[in-house]
């Protein structure tokens, strides 16, 4: 087995510090695929190169994407 070396496995692991994710607030073991239940307030978590902190929470599904796709245009009618 080829094991990877440790300086590209921390390249990896840094180039995601600070990525988000937006996690529905569901009760129960349910699925928690955003498309299921859009209207479900998200908790949205950065990740700290270790593990996943909380950053934010947002009111449902359409405000979660505003944040984790600021720069992001609707497309025009």
């Amino acid at each position: 087995m080829d094991d990877e070396p440790l300086a590209e496995w921390a390249e990896r692991r840094d180039a995601r510090i600070g990525q988000l994710r937006a996690v529905p607030l569901v009760t129960g073991d349910g699925p928690r695929a955003s498309h299921l239940n859009p209207d479900a307030p998200r908790a949205i978590q950065r990740w700290n190169g270790h593990l996943w902190e909380a950053y934010g929470f947002a009111a449902n599904l359409a405000e979660a994407r505003l944040v984790l796709f600021p720069h992001t245009e609707a497309a025009p009618p």
